[in-house]
């Protein structure tokens, strides 16, 4: 059971993960609007993959304790 519910929140993660870069390739598509400047998309790249490796940290500090409930 537990291994479902660490695919369901992976599941919900990369469903995350693909609706940001739908709204950045969204953006990164629109002509003619000067809101989003390539120094405004490079930060919110930088803070993505920031958050990124944060999910991916707290994942691997679920499975260790998991694991160590699971013994």
């Amino acid at each position: 059971m537990n291994a479902d519910r660490i695919a369901s929140a992976l599941a919900r993660i990369e469903a995350a993960i693909a609706r940001i870069d739908a709204a950045r390739n969204t953006d990164a598509g629109s002509e003619g609007k000067a809101t989003a400047g390539p120094a405004r998309v490079i930060e919110l790249v930088n803070v993505h993959e920031k958050l990124r490796e944060q999910v991916a940290e707290s994942l691997r500090e679920l499975d260790d304790i998991l694991i160590k409930l699971e013994d």
